[in-house]
């Protein structure tokens, strides 16, 4: 029988681990594929790791526990090496991934698919403001870079042995995987369903590490933001051989005096603010190189039951 995946990133999940479990095992019990779970533990400060050890005795349930948090992206790197078989999946613990679209989502590997994603067509129950600015991430990062991310894709997908293998090729340490899913490439077909809500805990994604999430993803997978350091330098020359010509003619023509005070002022800042963004912008990619070059791990296991 050829072996199922589930990798399962968990941070502070103690109330769901076992329910996860015991629903994905239901709705996937005439599934022809020995599942094994992969709980990846990034640093949870709750009794997750107890949970996990307690529910491990089944030997289809495997866990991994980091020395800390390193974050969402990392979990899924280590859930990912760890795997071993034929397709992979990867899942939220709080079920708002439907279990039950792994059966589907199989008949659609057999037809042929490489990847089979899962995408929300509704964001109810989500907040207004986050719901807006997910679209207009998606509208921005679709119109500067070359890799095509789909508007409201999850993370849960089912994936073919190669393609993780390929995935596991790119070596970056600043990850934005729901980019890597796209650029990897491969036949690639989505399934569509309403949003969820979590059956129990607390996400520990807010508006602030989902704003950082999204810039990481427009660093990491366009080069447009550092152009906009050369364009708005160059229109600002522009702006200042303009006002300089107006000025002048408005002097020598009509004998008024230029106000110096209110416009070296505006122009400072106005110049001042132009070149902190362009610093800004070139910092954050400079940034990304100094954190590569460091050649860190992604993540260090602090115990795990295989």
């Amino acid at each position: 029988m050829k072996k199922l995946a589930i990798v399962v990133p968990v941070y502070n999940e103690e109330e769901v681990l076992e329910l996860f479990v015991n629903e994905v095992n239901n709705q996937t019990r005439n599934l022809p594929l020995e599942k094994i779970f992969y709980f990846v533990d990034d640093g949870s400060k709750d009794g997750t790791l107890e949970v996990l050890k307690r529910i491990s005795s089944n030997k289809n349930i495997r866990y991994i526990s980091f020395s800390r948090n390193f974050g969402k992206e990392a979990a899924l790197l280590a859930g990912l090496k760890a795997s071993e078989a034929d397709f992979i999946t990867v899942m939220d613990v709080d079920l708002q991934d439907p279990p039950e679209m792994l059966n589907e989502m199989y008949k659609k590997i057999l037809d042929g698919y490489d990847i089979v994603g899962t995408r929300r067509v509704t964001r109810n129950g989500e907040p207004i403001i986050r719901s807006f600015f997910a679209r207009i991430f998606y509208k921005l990062i679709n119109k500067i870079s070359s890799t095509e991310m789909v508007d409201g894709a999850r993370d849960f997908r089912l994936m073919t042995r190669q393609v993780v293998d390929n995935l596991l090729l790119l070596r970056e340490n600043n990850r934005f995987s729901k980019g890597l899913f796209s650029w990897v490439g491969f036949k690639v077909t989505y399934l569509e369903y309403e949003n969820r809500e979590r059956v129990a805990g607390h996400t520990s994604w807010n508006f602030l590490k989902l704003f950082r999430y999204s810039i990481d993803g427009i660093v990491n997978f366009s080069e447009v933001p550092l152009s906009i350091a050369t364009y708005v330098g160059f229109l600002s020359f522009i702006v200042s051989i303009i006002l300089s010509i107006f000025f002048g003619i408005k002097t020598v023509v009509l004998g008024d005096s230029v106000q110096g005070f209110p416009t070296l002022v505006i122009l400072l800042l106005l110049l001042g603010g132009l070149q902190l963004l362009s610093l800004g912008i070139i910092g954050k990619y400079i940034a990304k190189i100094f954190l590569e070059t460091k050649k860190r791990p992604n993540y260090i296991i602090k115990e795990s039951n295989f």
